[in-house]
Formats: C-alpha cells, sequence, structure tokens
C-alpha cells in the first residue's frame, strides 16, 4: 500500500484537458510520486476513465479527486473527496460528500478514501468561492479541517506566491497534510519545506519542460 504522507510532489491532470501520450509518459516517468486525476467540475466519465487507462500503462500511483459521484470508478489507487470550505455554495462543500455516500457509502474502502478541505485562492475556479481573503481567514480554515474537522489533508490553491503564509500555514496543521499548488518552478522550491505536497497542474498544459523541472525543484529541496 502506498503512503501518501511520503508524497513530496505529485501531478495533477484535468480529464477535459488535451494532453499527449508523449507528455503523459514524461509525467509519470518523471520521478513524481503521484499523479492526481481531477480539476474540473463538469468532466465526465469517460474521461476519467480514458485517462485512467492512460496512467495504468506506468508504475505511477493514480488517485481520483472526485468532481461528481458519477466519476466514482474503481481501479485508482486512492480516492480525494475534497470540500471547497471558501465556497459560497454549499454544493462545494457537503454536497459532493452527501452524493457520494448516498450512492457509494456501503462498498467503499474507507483505507482509500481521504477527505480533503481545500481552500481555492484562484478568482477564475468553478467553486464560486470568496477569494479577498486575509491572511487570518486562510489560517481560521487550515484550523477548521485541521482540528475541528480532522480531514487529513487541507489543500490550498493560488496562495504559493507567499511562502511566508505557506509557512504559517504549516505551522498552524497538528495532524492534516498540507497539499499546496504551484504555477511554476519558482514557487515550488519556495515553498518545497514547508509543503507536505506541491501539487503541479495547469504548468503541464502551459509548459511542460517547466513542469518536469519541478520535481527536481521539490525533491531536490
Amino acid at each position: 500500500m502506498y503512503d501518501i504522507s511520503q508524497w513530496k510532489h505529485v501531478f495533477k491532470l484535468d480529464p477535459t484537458k488535451e494532453l499527449s501520450d508523449e507528455h503523459l509518459e514524461m509525467i509519470c516517468e518523471s520521478g513524481t510520486d503521484a499523479v492526481i486525476v481531477g480539476g474540473s467540475a463538469d468532466v465526465a466519465i469517460d474521461d476519467v476513465l480514458h485517462m485512467l487507462v492512460s496512467i495504468r500503462r506506468y508504475m505511477v500511483p493514480c488517485v481520483l479527486e472526485v468532481s461528481t459521484a458519477e466519476t466514482m470508478t474503481p481501479g485508482f489507487d486512492f480516492y480525494y473527496i475534497p470540500s471547497v470550505l471558501n465556497s459560497n455554495k454549499a454544493e462545494y462543500i457537503t454536497g459532493l460528500q452527501y452524493d457520494v455516500m448516498k450512492e457509494f457509502g456501503d462498498i467503499m474502502n474507507w483505507d482509500e478514501i481521504f477527505m480533503q478541505g481545500s481552500c481555492v485562492l484562484t478568482p477564475d475556479s468553478s467553486v464560486e468561492e470568496s477569494c479577498n481573503l486575509l491572511e487570518g481567514d486562510i489560517i481560521a480554515y487550515a484550523r477548521m479541517a485541521d482540528r475541528l474537522m480532522q480531514f487529513p489533508i487541507f489543500s490550498l490553491e493560488g496562495a504559493s506566491e507567499n511562502a511566508e503564509l505557506i509557512k504559517k500555514v504549516k505551522e498552524e496543521l497538528q495532524q492534516a497534510m498540507l497539499h499546496c499548488t504551484v504555477i511554476n518552478k519558482q514557487q515550488a522550491q519556495a515553498i518545497a519545506e514547508y509543503a507536505d505536497t506541491v501539487v503541479v497542474s495547469d504548468l503541464v498544459y502551459n509548459d511542460i519542460k517547466a513542469a518536469l523541472q519541478t520535481v527536481k525543484a521539490v525533491k531536490g529541496a
């Protein structure tokens, strides 16, 4: 069984975005600790299955970040179920969890399931979140995920340009792992010593060479 607490670097791939077989091979053979499939709220099950089959040609661990109950499918090593704590809509906080529990709760392998409390600060995301958060707001969400809800993962997206903030959030967490999404190699290097896991997503589609360089930047830190 893989140990996600040991993962320093992961790539996150969006099944709705185009990615060549060549680039997928580069990602899976890059030395990254895992590949997460997820990112779009409107992803179709066919896209998820295609991505799963493609990744399974390689030895890298594969995780599904569940966006809808319809995309839950066997074959992944683990399943992350996100709760966007700073969303303005209940469906992104508890709606997905309810749907998944109602549909699959009696057959799920709970050793494969990880709740992920997320704080999303990117204004162009699809989860209708409050982005104008101060440092104290973000730390409050971290405490909620870590201590109040006892989530094993707290995820920050859109804040990795502020390494000092990442450090403060990490210091607040007592048991949750801190996952941080970065958009370039410089951010990856800057936060590698604070984040438990650095997540590289959009950079894969914008600059594959730079995306691959983040593996060494993080794991060599």
